[in-house]
């Protein structure tokens, strides 16, 4: 079973990207999902990122994500140590669930979106790397909170880093029909040697 990891920036379309895989056959993972499990004050991960950034993080008994970014996103020290405890976990987490998908034997292929795949030194855990490049104007405009976009974006490998790594690039400026093609195109390939 091929196992494909899809990454590029915030308001690329990745999700979108990964939601055409999934009618395709594959099955797919979210690392936001599996970090948005682990943030949790039960979890040892969630313990971990509390002692880390301090109880301030809580609140209603929950850990706050916006906090999280406040703080992270304001002293590069706090983001890789945040990154230290949470891309080690993503990575087992995905690999897990990928021997598990393997053994039931009922996808074509497995998709895992991955945002910070070469931040994190994850992309020699994938047979392939499909990137989503679309131009900045574009992802800002996409972006829920534009300016969590600018602040973040400076984190991140810009889009002509990810496009020279990758193994595929999907290019979405366009309209939703035009992504589906492109995506629809590429599939051949990602099960060409499966």
């Amino acid at each position: 079973m091929k196992k494909i990891a899809v990454t590029g920036g915030m308001g690329s379309g990745k999700s979108i990207v990964c939601q055409f895989l999934k009618e395709a056959g594959a099955y797919v993972v979210d690392a936001d999902t599996i970090v948005r499990q682990y943030l949790t004050p039960e979890n040892p991960i969630g313990q971990q990122v509390i002692k880390l950034l301090g109880s301030e993080v809580i609140i209603n008994n929950q850990i706050d994500r916006k906090k999280i970014s406040n703080i992270v996103f304001s002293s590069s020290t706090k983001l890789k140590a945040l990154e230290s405890i949470l891309h080690p976990a993503v990575s087992d987490a995905i690999n897990q669930l990928f021997e598990t998908v393997k053994e039931n034997k009922m996808y074509k292929f497995f998709v895992a979106e991955v945002p910070l795949l070469f931040e994190a030194r994850m992309e020699h855990e994938f047979d392939s790397v499909i990137a989503v490049i679309t131009q900045e104007k574009i992802a800002r405009g996409r972006a829920e909170y534009p300016e969590e976009f600018d602040r973040r974006s400076r984190f991140q490998l810009p889009s002509h880093a990810k496009q020279a790594q990758a193994t595929y690039v999907i290019k979405n400026d366009g309209d939703i029909p035009s992504l589906k093609a492109e995506v629809t195109a590429l599939i051949p390939q990602l099960l060409s040697n499966c």
